[in-house]
């Protein structure tokens, strides 16, 4: 009997691959047909092989620019503080939130501004860039219960293949 806790996700379930795919978006569409066609998805994986973490370079990053980004991140982080202490009349009813919100936007600032400077600073040059780091797969494979394999093939047989240089081949058992 099974117990509505175990899911497809539970490393004893055997699964076959339904299709490898380049893009994360074939994959994803083949699982969308799957539901589509009334398929309990919920006995579907989509699995990343070959990871690799990327590292896409942005620009150069200044003194004055590690200040100004901290000093808008400070900016709106004071804003956000003055207005709620505003809003609830934690400092004194007669100053409104806004007024409030001013301030702390200015304080905010300024207080992000130093610390961008000093933090900035502080690494020596080691880091003179900015940057926004990402995981990608080489390929992904759709894979599904072993019960449901033939059950999903034949669906995904019966709708046109995501992509015509990469159909979804028979399903073969995996570990």
């Amino acid at each position: 009997m099974t117990r509505p806790h175990d899911r497809a996700g539970d490393a004893r379930e055997q699964r076959v691959v339904l299709g490898s795919y380049r893009e994360y978006a074939d994959a994803e569409r083949v699982v969308d047909r799957l539901s589509d066609a009334g398929f309990p998805v919920e006995h579907t994986a989509i699995v990343g092989r070959g990871l690799n973490s990327v590292e896409q370079v942005t620009g150069r990053l200044t003194t004055l620019g590690a200040a100004g980004r901290s000093a808008l991140s400070g900016a709106v982080l004071g804003a956000l503080f003055g207005w709620i202490f505003g809003l609830f009349n934690w400092v004194d009813p007669v100053i409104s939130g806004l007024l409030l919100a001013f301030y702390g936007l200015l304080f905010g600032a300024a207080l992000g501004a130093v610390l961008g400077l000093v933090g900035h600073s502080l690494t020596g040059g080691r880091r003179d860039f900015s940057s926004i780091s990402a995981m990608r797969a080489d390929s992904y494979e759709v894979l599904v219960s072993a019960h449901l394999a033939d059950e999903a093939a034949r669906l995904l047989g019966a709708a046109p293949a995501p992509r015509a240089d990469n159909p979804a081949p028979a399903p073969r058992p995996t570990a």
